[in-house]
């Protein structure tokens, strides 16, 4: 497996460098099919098919990884409505804690009811991903929704400060949070409204000295069995899910009503090393205006985990890109949680670049949240507010890239990625 990586990496690495040097004579081209095999293209294109070379740079300052720095180019494939159905995405960044890190992107949508997006990088130092995700919202018949997702990665900038909501930055940690797992998720439709999905996943984590030298390792400043999990851990998770969605768009929503409650439970006796169960909701509603150019985003979240030695990283977190945008992954850590998230989309202007069109929005948010030991002890003084605003490149129906900047108690954090964060 690690000669396989190394293999990968060198060939990566080449195949970067063979594209940037492509994008510096065109940025548009014309691309027989025969050299596109599904599901980089299908039938829906056109021959030759139309692509487009954007080539970006990447600045991120996040608080667990400080910053990164680099480029990368992303080639727009587009079928024969002149839509984006494919992106692909090769890049190398520099951070001073896992040195060059090349990655490889794309994004597939073979029909408006498939995708596949896969996910390869891998740093000089111990960082890296390999991470597949396919969904088909008609798989095998017409109510049927078929989710699986398989990963390995490390993360070496991981953080704990403690549980609750009044952890300190004095007993900040660092450490390398190494995963392999796999999930999968059957829906069915109950009606154009409701959905019931069963959900199953296998998750084994290591835990191990971080990339942060500057920074404690976890066990120096909480040890023994301070922390449940420290020591590594596997868990096996059923869930269930209940739907109602009353979206306009499944992926890229402008207005209408989304609402999920689920209940999670892990066992012994089906392979989790802890047992626990899970309880949470989300409602997420979308109000356009102005014929779609505003639309005011409200996102509620609760979570509670019930059991004891709860493994720490499966407990209910809050902070990153997608909660607290003010602080940086699994910034804070209990039994439970309480989100609200509030975001305007603002479209400032359409904008053809390289042939692309895009709607270019501004987002001012506000994130509120808090963790607890459970939900009767929220108190309104543990609660975090971070303000920020974003920038959206928009190519609909399927890409969005971004870059928010949200700031908490702890200083300012840049997040940049694909998709908006809810």
């Amino acid at each position: 497996m690690r000669r396989l990586r190394q293999v990968f990496t060198r060939r990566l690495i080449s195949l970067t460098a063979l594209l940037g040097a492509v994008l510096l004579s065109s940025c548009t081209y014309q691309v027989p099919r025969q050299y596109l095999p599904y599901p980089v293209s299908t039938d829906s294109f056109t021959d030759p098919a139309k692509m487009v070379a954007i080539p970006l740079p990447v600045i991120a300052a996040s608080p667990n990884e400080g910053v990164t720095y680099g480029g990368l180019v992303a080639f727009l494939l587009h079928n024969a409505k002149d839509e984006v159905s494919t992106l692909i995405v090769p890049q190398q960044n520099y951070n001073q804690y896992f040195g060059i890190t090349t990655t490889l992107y794309g994004a597939f949508y073979p029909t408006p009811e498939q995708s596949l997006r896969v996910n390869l990088s891998k740093a000089t130092t111990i960082n890296e991903e390999f991470r597949v995700r396919y969904l088909d919202r008609k798989f095998l018949a017409e109510r049927l929704e078929f989710n699986l997702t398989a990963f390995e990665y490390a993360d070496g900038s991981a953080r704990f400060f403690g549980f609750q909501s009044n952890s300190s930055t004095q007993n900040e940690t660092n450490y390398t949070d190494q995963e392999l797992g796999v999930g999968l998720a059957i829906g069915y439709r109950l009606d154009p409204n409701f959905e019931l999905v069963l959900g199953d996943r296998y998750k084994k984590v290591d835990i191990k000295r971080g990339a942060v030298t500057r920074v404690p390792f976890i066990t120096d400043v909480f040890p023994g069995g301070a922390v449940p999990g420290v020591d590594g851990y596997q868990v096996h998770t059923q869930k269930l899910s209940l739907v109602y969605s009353i979206l306009d768009s499944q992926d890229m929503p402008t207005s209408g009503e989304y609402y999920r409650f689920s209940v999670e439970n892990n066992s012994r006796a089906l392979g989790s090393e802890a047992v626990f169960q899970g309880v949470e909701g989300e409602a997420k509603l979308y109000y356009p205006r102005q014929e779609g150019r505003y639309v005011s985003v409200l996102r509620f979240a609760v979570n509670q985990t019930i059991g004891t030695r709860v493994p720490f990283l499966e407990q209910s977190i809050l902070g990153g890109e997608t909660t607290l945008r003010g602080y940086g992954q699994n910034r804070f850590i209990d039994k439970s949680f309480l989100l609200l998230n509030l975001e305007e989309r603002i479209r400032v202007f359409r904008w053809e670049v390289f042939n692309v069109k895009a709607d270019w929005e501004l987002a001012p948010f506000v994130d509120l949240g808090s963790v607890m030991s459970n939900l009767v002890t929220a108190k309104t003084t543990s609660f975090e507010f971070n303000p920020g605003v974003g920038l959206r490149a928009v190519v609909r129906p399927n890409i969005v890239g971004r870059i928010d900047v949200g700031v908490g108690k702890d200083g300012p954090a840049v997040f940049v990625g694909l998709g908006y964060p809810f």
